[in-house]
Protein backbone atom coordinates (compact mmCIF):
# COMPACT_ATOMS: atom_id res chain seq x y z
CA UNK A 1 0.00 0.00 0.00
CA UNK A 2 1.16 3.53 -0.67
CA UNK A 3 0.99 6.37 1.86
CA UNK A 4 -2.68 6.93 0.94
CA UNK A 5 -3.63 3.30 1.56
CA UNK A 6 -3.92 2.47 -2.16
CA UNK A 7 -2.58 -0.85 -3.49
CA UNK A 8 0.74 -0.68 -5.31
CA UNK A 9 0.49 -2.51 -8.62
CA UNK A 10 2.82 -3.18 -11.51
CA UNK A 11 2.84 -0.47 -14.18
CA UNK A 12 0.83 -1.14 -17.32
CA UNK A 13 2.79 -0.57 -20.50
CA UNK A 14 0.11 -0.08 -23.14
CA UNK A 15 -3.09 1.76 -23.87
CA UNK A 16 -5.96 -0.58 -24.64
CA UNK A 17 -9.22 -0.24 -26.48
CA UNK A 18 -11.55 -0.98 -23.58
CA UNK A 19 -14.40 -2.62 -25.56
CA UNK A 20 -12.05 -5.10 -27.27
CA UNK A 21 -10.07 -5.81 -24.12
CA UNK A 22 -13.29 -6.50 -22.21
CA UNK A 23 -14.52 -8.74 -25.06
CA UNK A 24 -11.25 -10.66 -24.79
CA UNK A 25 -12.11 -11.48 -21.16
CA UNK A 26 -15.50 -12.82 -22.26
CA UNK A 27 -13.89 -14.81 -25.09
CA UNK A 28 -11.37 -16.34 -22.70
CA UNK A 29 -14.09 -17.30 -20.22
CA UNK A 30 -16.12 -18.84 -23.06
CA UNK A 31 -13.15 -20.89 -24.27
CA UNK A 32 -12.44 -22.17 -20.75
CA UNK A 33 -16.12 -23.11 -20.28
CA UNK A 34 -16.51 -24.79 -23.69
CA UNK A 35 -13.16 -26.53 -24.08
CA UNK A 36 -11.61 -26.68 -20.61
CA UNK A 37 -8.49 -25.06 -22.05
CA UNK A 38 -6.43 -22.33 -20.40
CA UNK A 39 -7.10 -18.68 -21.19
CA UNK A 40 -5.38 -17.44 -24.36
CA UNK A 41 -1.72 -18.35 -24.60
CA UNK A 42 -1.00 -15.26 -26.63
CA UNK A 43 -3.23 -12.29 -27.42
CA UNK A 44 -2.97 -9.16 -29.52
CA UNK A 45 -5.98 -6.92 -28.92
CA UNK A 46 -6.53 -3.82 -31.03
CA UNK A 47 -9.33 -1.49 -32.10
CA UNK A 48 -9.53 -2.76 -35.72
CA UNK A 49 -8.97 -6.48 -35.17
CA UNK A 50 -7.59 -8.81 -32.55
CA UNK A 51 -6.28 -12.34 -32.25
CA UNK A 52 -5.99 -14.91 -29.49
CA UNK A 53 -4.17 -18.26 -29.48
CA UNK A 54 -5.55 -21.25 -27.58
CA UNK A 55 -3.95 -24.61 -26.86
CA UNK A 56 -6.43 -27.21 -28.09
CA UNK A 57 -6.22 -30.90 -28.99
CA UNK A 58 -8.20 -30.37 -32.19
CA UNK A 59 -9.58 -27.59 -34.35
CA UNK A 60 -13.10 -26.57 -33.30
CA UNK A 61 -15.84 -27.51 -35.76
CA UNK A 62 -17.76 -24.79 -37.59
CA UNK A 63 -20.72 -25.28 -35.21
CA UNK A 64 -18.43 -24.73 -32.22
CA UNK A 65 -16.99 -21.56 -33.76
CA UNK A 66 -20.52 -20.22 -34.25
CA UNK A 67 -21.36 -21.17 -30.66
CA UNK A 68 -18.31 -19.28 -29.33
CA UNK A 69 -19.45 -16.13 -31.13
CA UNK A 70 -23.04 -16.60 -29.91
CA UNK A 71 -22.01 -17.17 -26.29
CA UNK A 72 -19.77 -14.11 -26.19
CA UNK A 73 -22.55 -11.98 -27.69
CA UNK A 74 -25.07 -13.44 -25.25
CA UNK A 75 -22.79 -12.44 -22.35
CA UNK A 76 -22.45 -8.95 -23.83
CA UNK A 77 -26.24 -8.65 -24.16
CA UNK A 78 -26.69 -9.40 -20.44
CA UNK A 79 -25.43 -5.88 -19.61
CA UNK A 80 -23.01 -7.22 -17.02
CA UNK A 81 -21.20 -4.78 -14.77
CA UNK A 82 -17.41 -4.83 -14.86
CA UNK A 83 -16.03 -4.46 -11.35
CA UNK A 84 -12.56 -4.30 -9.84
CA UNK A 85 -11.36 -5.53 -6.49
CA UNK A 86 -7.94 -5.81 -4.90
CA UNK A 87 -6.76 -8.86 -3.00
CA UNK A 88 -3.67 -10.79 -2.00
CA UNK A 89 -2.17 -13.39 -4.31
CA UNK A 90 -3.33 -16.08 -1.88
CA UNK A 91 -6.94 -14.87 -2.01
CA UNK A 92 -6.81 -14.48 -5.79
CA UNK A 93 -5.43 -18.00 -6.28
CA UNK A 94 -8.68 -19.36 -4.86
CA UNK A 95 -10.79 -17.79 -7.63
CA UNK A 96 -8.57 -17.16 -10.69
CA UNK A 97 -5.82 -18.94 -12.60
CA UNK A 98 -2.50 -17.29 -11.78
CA UNK A 99 -0.25 -19.47 -13.97
CA UNK A 100 0.38 -16.61 -16.44
CA UNK A 101 1.14 -14.09 -13.72
CA UNK A 102 4.57 -12.49 -14.27
CA UNK A 103 7.21 -13.33 -11.67
CA UNK A 104 7.55 -9.66 -10.74
CA UNK A 105 3.80 -9.17 -10.16
CA UNK A 106 2.89 -7.32 -7.00
CA UNK A 107 1.62 -9.14 -3.90
CA UNK A 108 -1.68 -7.30 -4.21
CA UNK A 109 -3.58 -8.22 -7.37
CA UNK A 110 -6.30 -6.41 -9.25
CA UNK A 111 -9.15 -8.79 -10.05
CA UNK A 112 -11.51 -7.77 -12.83
CA UNK A 113 -14.95 -9.39 -12.74
CA UNK A 114 -17.49 -9.28 -15.55
CA UNK A 115 -20.72 -10.09 -13.75
CA UNK A 116 -20.83 -13.77 -12.91
CA UNK A 117 -19.25 -14.70 -16.27
CA UNK A 118 -15.54 -14.06 -15.70
CA UNK A 119 -12.93 -13.16 -13.11
CA UNK A 120 -9.31 -12.54 -14.02
CA UNK A 121 -6.20 -10.89 -12.63
CA UNK A 122 -5.64 -7.96 -14.97
CA UNK A 123 -4.11 -4.48 -14.89
CA UNK A 124 -5.65 -3.35 -18.20
CA UNK A 125 -8.45 -0.93 -19.07
CA UNK A 126 -12.06 -2.15 -19.36
CA UNK A 127 -15.57 -0.89 -20.01
CA UNK A 128 -17.83 -0.42 -16.97
CA UNK A 129 -20.66 -2.54 -18.41
CA UNK A 130 -20.78 -5.05 -21.27
CA UNK A 131 -23.38 -2.91 -23.10
CA UNK A 132 -20.40 -0.66 -24.03
CA UNK A 133 -18.66 -3.45 -25.99
CA UNK A 134 -20.77 -3.71 -29.14
CA UNK A 135 -20.99 -6.92 -31.18
CA UNK A 136 -18.31 -9.60 -31.08
CA UNK A 137 -17.50 -10.94 -34.56
CA UNK A 138 -15.16 -13.80 -35.46
CA UNK A 139 -13.25 -12.90 -38.62
CA UNK A 140 -11.27 -16.10 -39.22
CA UNK A 141 -9.41 -18.91 -37.50
CA UNK A 142 -6.67 -21.41 -38.19
CA UNK A 143 -5.18 -24.45 -36.48
CA UNK A 144 -1.60 -25.72 -36.52
CA UNK A 145 0.61 -27.64 -34.08
CA UNK A 146 -2.00 -27.69 -31.29
CA UNK A 147 -2.61 -23.92 -31.43
CA UNK A 148 -5.94 -22.54 -32.55
CA UNK A 149 -5.65 -18.89 -33.61
CA UNK A 150 -8.87 -16.92 -33.54
CA UNK A 151 -9.08 -13.54 -35.29
CA UNK A 152 -11.94 -11.30 -34.16
CA UNK A 153 -13.17 -7.75 -33.70
CA UNK A 154 -15.86 -5.76 -31.95
CA UNK A 155 -18.30 -3.73 -33.99
CA UNK A 156 -19.87 -0.69 -32.37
Amino acid sequence: MDQNGQPILNQHNKAEYEPAHSAEHLLNATMVKMFGCPRSRNAHVERKKSKCDYILDAEPAAEQVAEIEARVNEAISRNLDVTIEFMSREQAAEIVDLTKLPEDASQTLRIVRIGDYDACACIGAHVTNTREIGTFKIISHSYADGIWRLRWKVIQ
